[in-house]
Order: C-alpha cells, then structure tokens, then sequence
C-alpha cells in the first residue's frame, strides 16, 4: 500500500509532461512574435517567423517519410537552416544527426551508414564532399541541397526551400511520448579509431539548454554570436537555450578576427562560446590589431584551462571568460568555475589558478568527484590524483549501437569521464591531464597540463603541447611542442626551456622543445597522438 502522497495522486494531462526543448520556440513565438530571432547572412527572422518556418518543414519532412527514431543528418555551417533543423527534425520525432563540417569523406561515410540516415540536408558549399560521401553507398540517403554560396545543386533533386515551401504550418509534435527518447546523435571527435555516437534525449536537452542560459545569465536581452559550431554537442545546447530565453541568435559561417569584431559591434552581441583555440585567435588578432570592443562580452571557454596571459589580454579586449568543462557526452559544458567574490581582489597569476579549475557541477549534475583507490572516492586534499566521475540527469542515453562501451561508461553507478583530476578543499575539482597524458617520470606523475600553462606564460608561445618522451634514465620525460607568435622569428630551445625551469620544479621542465604547427582534431583539439607518433619518428 502506498503513502498518502500517492494515493490516487497520479500524473494527469493537466499536471505533466515531457521536458522537451521544443517547447521553448512555440513559447517564445507566443511572447516575441515580432522580435528578431535570427540575423544571418541571407535572412533576418523574428520569432513568428521561425516557428513557422520549423513547422512547415516538420511537416515536409513528415511528408517525405520521416518518422519517428529515424535519422535526419546535417551538414552545413552555422546558419539558419542547422538552427531550424535543431527543432524541425525533432518535431517530426526524428532524430537530429548534425555532422562536423571538418570531417573527411570516409568518416561522414561511416557516420551516415551506422546512425542509418533517411535524408542528408547539405549546403552546396560541400558538393564534392557530399559526392565523395556517398559514392559507394549501398544506401545513401535522399539529398536535399541547400543553395548558398555553392550554389545549385548537381547531385540532390531537391532543394531545402522548395521543400520547406511544400510544408503546411500545422501543428507538430509539442513533446515526445518519453522525455527520455532521442532527439540527437553526436559522434565523438576521438583521435584513433571510429568515432561513437552519442544519443541525446529530450529530456536532457531541455536541462542542458536551461543549465546552460542561467550558468551565463542569459536574459531575454542576450545576443549570442555563433562562433562555436552547431554541430558540436548541438552548439553545448545554446541552439535551444538562446531561443529559451528570447534571445537573438547571430550566425556566423565562418570564424575570423574581423567578422567577430564587426558583428559583435553591429548587433551588440553580448554572449558567445568558442574552444580555447578560437579564444587564444581572437584574443591575439584583437591585440595585435589595437581592436577593442564597446562593450564586455561574455566569452566561455570549453576545454584547456585559458593561461593568464589570454586571461589578462581578454580583459583588456573586453573579453569576461569563464571556464567550463564537458565532453560530448555530457551535452557539452558539465562543470563551470563558479567565481567567488573574493577572488576580485586576488592578483591575475592567481585569478588564472582559481579559474584553471574546472569547479561544480552545472545545476543538472548531480554530484562530481574523483575516484580514489577501489571503490573509495578520493579525499578533497588538492593532492590525490584520480579520474573524475559524474552522476547526473546532462549525461547521454548511451552510444548508438555499443551496448559494452555504454556499460562501461556508466559502471559502479558513475559516468567515468577518462580525465585525471583533484578534489581541492573547497569542494572544486581540477583536471590535470587524460590518463592517457600524464607523464610519468622518475616514478612522478607530472601534468601535461600545468607544463602547458606555464608555455603558454612565455610572450612568444602561441600554442603549446606537451607530451612523453622516452627516456633511458627516468622511463618518460617531458617533450613540448610549440607554435610561436611570430612564425618567421628564430626559435630558441634554450629561451624556453629557461623560462620553464624558473616557473616550476625541474624534473617537470621539457626536456626538448620542437616548433612548428600543432595538427589538431576537426574540432580545434590538438591530437597528442600524432605528436607521439612525430616523436617515434624523430
């Protein structure tokens, strides 16, 4: 028999449903009908506007034979059209495949056999890439090209405007039937092997999305500029969280200097996201430029920990960074370095150790913590090095089809996120490396990380990355690789190596330091396993 908290209180029409993001466009269509919901290259929208556009796509979508727990794939930059797909695929009960824009023919092949996609929607700028894709496949999907830059299509016979145009603007799937079906598949950019992909669902994309908006203290007033990429963890969920909010989304196809500075200035933008990579670009080009920005704008940093001097010089530019943490399985951001109000005070060289933590769980995580020996968790020492865990309801259904990668993700109770960390006193954790990263010399563990964030200190270094190094004495020893400011400058071994040892114990010093470009992943991270393989060789 149950409690009285139970009897005959049951879940009613009037009193539940399913936490869906795609309740966020009808509501704020509702509120803002009339205000500016998109700026992009080509078209303006206000909120009315794209909730009908949305709708009448859902409907030709439907009407091309999508149903439900199908696969629709994107490929295109960010524009309007990968910001409607984020709500019209979903509407129809389909699932969201949005595909990374750097991805080589082979690999979207296999992304596009495994998640079983029914249609590809593709900007024409990907015509030969789009050609190579799908020669060869047993089953390709039906093309649907959209005609920008790249103009008409030779490969698709339809065209995703005269598709939308065929859609009726009728009523579409308000909320799943389970708040815990799929709404969209990423894939991992994973450096070896094929990449896995990671399921969303509607329910932790509602979470994620509103997480996300009050981490950064979006308001109906937030212009968000769209340098980081839709197709990454669905753009960490801002796609739905701006319009959560009645923000205003400001796309951007591509990431330059001078197309961020005179869009921020146009539309007043006062929101956006990058990966440390665009960062460190901006920060740079800005400063070299004499470019400053009429007004602070928020910039949160996903990955790395920002040194002190991109710290520093994004103040000056009028860049207020926050940090975050996630993977793609945590629908992106899963941790943020909350500021304490003393850390104001504190010198910049401090500030930047506060915030090269990756701190608390975002508010639908549940718990962090580090592991620690067996089934123990670590102690908050700011010494005991573990990896770090996470329970919460911002984790993915799972990988599509690798039920033994899923279980093994999710054993004894936690997500394993595969990052070494601490549990500072406070109640912070940090990342130090990737398991797979940490250097171990002399029986020492050394964090490539911190090795890293001291490189990145010296006025020269542009990017820098450490990894080990075989050595015959100590088993491993540190190696760095670093790309400099100035790549027609000589470049000093010994100039480097100096600075590193008067800002850290010696045996964490670089033994060798190697210049030149660093090869990075299709989402900006710098592959360490190519630079091992460079060191085999070398």
């Amino acid at each position: 028999m149950g409690s009285k908290y139970e009897q005959g209180l049951d879940k009613h029409a009037a009193n539940y449903s399913s936490l869906t993001p795609l309740s966020f466009l009808g509501r704020s269509a509702h509120i803002f009908p009339n205000k500016t919901a998109v700026i992009d290259d080509d078209i303006t929208l206000t909120y009315r506007q794209l909730y009908q556009r949305c709708l009448a796509m859902a409907s030709a979508l439907h009407d091309l034979g999508i149903r439900q727990g199908d696969t629709v794939s994107v490929l295109c930059y960010n524009t309007h059209e990968l910001l409607e797909s984020h709500y019209s695929v979903p509407m129809t009960g389909a699932v969201l495949n949005a595909l990374n824009t750097r991805l080589d023919a082979n690999t979207l092949r296999f992304i596009l056999e495994h998640g079983e996609a029914r249609i590809l929607l593709y900007d024409t700028d990907f015509e030969a890439l789009v050609g190579e894709v799908i020669n060869g496949m047993e089953s390709p999907p039906l093309l649907v090209a959209i005609a920008r830059e790249g103009g008409p299509s030779r490969l698709a016979r339809l065209d995703y405007e005269q598709v939308l145009a065929s859609g009726k603007l009728v009523s579409a799937r308000a909320a799943p039937d389970d708040e815990w079906d799929a709404i969209t598949l990423n894939y991992t950019s994973g450096t070896t092997g094929n990449p896995k992909g990671v399921v969303y669902h509607h329910r932790g994309a509602y979470l994620a999305a509103m997480s996300n908006a009050m981490a950064m203290d979006m308001t109906a007033d937030t212009v968000y500029l769209w340098t980081l990429p839709m197709f990454h963890c669905n753009g960490w969920a801002y796609t739905w969280a701006i319009t959560a909010i009645g923000g205003t989304h400001v796309c951007l196809r591509r990431v330059a200097a001078d197309a961020v500075h005179e869009r921020i200035e146009r539309h007043g933008v006062s929101h956006l996201c990058g990966a440390p990579i665009v960062l460190n670009m901006l920060v740079n080009d800005f400063h070299r430029d004499g470019k400053t920005l009429s007004r602070t704008v928020q910039f949160a940093v996903g990955g790395a920990a920002p040194p002190s001097t991109v710290i520093r010089r994004g103040k000056e530019v009028g860049f207020e960074i926050t940090h975050l943490y996630g993977l793609t399985e945590s629908y992106g951001p899963s941790m943020l370095c909350v500021r304490q109000p003393e850390w104001n005070s504190l010198p910049l060289d401090d500030l930047a150790r506060k915030m090269a933590r990756q701190g608390v769980g975002l508010h639908a995580i549940d718990e962090v913590a580090v592991a620690g020996s067996g089934t123990r968790l670590a102690p908050a020492d700011g010494q005991t090095l573990g990896e770090l865990l996470m329970r919460g309801n911002t984790l993915m259904k799972g990988y599509l089809k690798n039920e033994a990668a899923t279980q093994e993700a999710f054993r004894d109770g936690w997500f394993h996120t595969g990052d070494l960390a601490v549990m500072h006193p406070d109640g912070y954790a940090e990342v130090k490396d990737r398991a797979k990263d940490i250097i171990i010399s002399g029986g020492e563990n050394i964090s490539s990380q911190e090795i890293e964030e001291v490189l990145y200190r010296h006025p020269r270094v542009l990017e820098a990355a450490v990894v080990a190094m075989v050595d015959e004495k100590w088993g491993e020893t540190p190696c760095a690789f670093v790309a400099l400011r100035d790549a027609d400058a000589p470049p000093d071994q010994q100039e480097i190596i100096d600075f590193c040892k008067s800002h850290m114990a010696s045996y964490k010093t670089p033994r060798r330091i190697v210049f030149g470009d660093l090869p990075k992943t299709s989402t900006g991270k710098i592959r360490k396993n190519v630079l091992r393989d460079w060191l085999k060789s070398l």
